[in-house]
């Protein structure tokens, strides 16, 4: 016995490991179960589009810095060194070892560098505006990625919803077909219905089990596009929780054509470009202007050139310039700019006054389509309540001898269709109302 303890100890030790490793793994293998609220966020996080335009949020965000940096000082350290071929020394008669121009065939330099354009009629100044408006515009496009991860996110979940009841009322109805077939069979064996009948409710679930498949296929199609729209690499299986049956959707008084052409990000990211358009136009303008700068430098060199007598030896000079340069013509350069810009500064605005007339359709378009589900939802509560009073009618004739196993069935197939078609009415107003929150521009 004492030899066993150690034995048993291992036992319980192995055991514990073992359903400790069971429970992790089916830990792991759970299905992954979202609520809309948690689809969406996953959705705008994991969105790749978003990550994209969140880039060129960066880019533009860079862009602009050097233009704004462009009108400031720049200061360079310049070095170099040349070599020259040997020429005859000059000296004056009087002082030969004392030459005004020696032979120095190795020329060093070094210089700190200064620009400054202190005026350019204006033109990084716009160039910088321009950086600017189209920051902005990228910020709206990352905007509207998000507003168009979470409409696809909501389209996806509530597809799941719609695939799963349906499944669910499929897979119900042919249990209830099975259970008569099976009284059928029991009546056939009795002698008591021609075997016709049999064939015909086999005939039936036969086409009621391709009904099951198909509705099982789309289910798991509409897994897979939940789990794309939230970009979940994992595989996993993933399921819809936490679905509310309040069917009461807020309805589309508040859809206002002003309140979607404030809050539309699309709108304004237009809105900024056509701005950056016009910047570009005035900077292009400036180049026909004068432009001013400041340059400014240090120099050691060897032997300097601005020191007389020239000497092999290191000595420092310094020089500050005021430059000022007019294009006078540069061959329709700069008209060329200023064209292209006002080009694009029109074409934007007529893409915009495009969109606000689509913009209007969308609005009246979901605001429409909002009523139409909301009223849908009513008329399935009515078809809900008619089923139910079916199926209560049917079970008391059934009692009383007048009504047959069939009738039964088909009333409980009648209710669960009812309440089928009232989970994808709601499911249909949500969306329609998440499709109009879209229009909106609402998050």
């Amino acid at each position: 016995m004492e030899h066993d303890v150690p034995v048993i100890r291992w036992t319980a030790t192995a055991v514990a490991l073992v359903l400790t490793t069971t429970a992790v793994v089916s830990g792991q293998d759970a299905p992954l179960r979202l609520t809309i609220e948690e689809a969406i966020a996953r959705a705008e996080q994991n969105s790749l589009r978003v990550a994209e335009l969140q880039a060129r949020v960066d880019v533009a965000a860079a862009t602009e810095a050097g233009r704004q940096a462009a009108s400031r000082p720049a200061i360079a350290l310049l070095g170099g060194y040349t070599r020259t071929n040997h020429v005859d020394e000059y000296t004056l008669p009087l002082q030969p070892f004392n030459p005004l121009y020696p032979d120095v065939p190795d020329n060093y330099r070094a210089r700190v560098d200064l620009q400054w354009p202190i005026y350019t009629a204006g033109r990084q100044q716009a160039l910088a505006r321009a950086a600017g408006s189209e920051r902005v515009a990228a910020g709206f496009d990352t905007a509207a990625a998000r507003l168009d991860a979470r409409l696809e996110a909501a389209r996806a979940f509530w597809a799941l919803v719609t695939a799963s009841q349906t499944e669910s009322v499929v897979q119900r109805a042919l249990d209830t077909l099975d259970a008569h077939l099976r009284d059928l069979r029991s009546r056939l064996d009795q002698g008591l219905i021609p075997p016709n009948d049999v064939l015909s409710a086999e005939a039936q679930r036969a086409h009621q089990q391709v009904m099951v498949i198909e509705a099982r296929n789309l289910r798991q199609v509409a897994k897979a596009d939940l789990r794309r729209a939230i970009g979940d690499d994992s595989r996993r299986d993933i399921e819809a929780a936490h679905v509310p049956d309040d069917p009461a959707v807020p309805g589309s008084s508040s859809a206002s054509l002003e309140v979607a052409h404030a809050q539309r990000p699309e709108r304004r990211a237009m809105a900024s470009r056509i701005e950056a358009a016009r910047e570009r136009e005035e900077a292009a303008a400036a180049l026909a202007r004068p432009q001013i700068a400041i340059a400014a430098g240090y120099d050691q060199a060897r032997p300097n050139p601005r020191i007389f007598p020239r000497a092999d030896e290191w000595n420092g000079s310094w020089d500050v310039s005021v430059n000022v340069s007019w294009s006078l013509w540069d061959g329709g350069r700069h008209r060329a700019e200023e064209a292209e810009a006002a080009a694009s500064a029109r074409a934007l605005a007529a893409r915009s006054a495009d969109f606000d007339r689509h913009l209007a359709f969308e609005v009246e378009q979901r605001r429409l389509d909002v009523d139409s589900a909301i009223a849908a939802i009513a008329a399935a509560d009515v078809g809900i309540r008619a089923a139910q009073e079916a199926q209560r009618v049917v079970g008391e004739r059934f009692t009383a001898g007048v009504a047959t196993n069939t009738d039964v069935l088909d009333a409980q197939t009648d209710l669960l269709q009812a309440e089928l078609d009232r989970t994808r009415a709601v499911a249909a107003a949500r969306l329609a109302m998440a499709r109009l929150d879209r229009a909106m521009g609402r998050p």
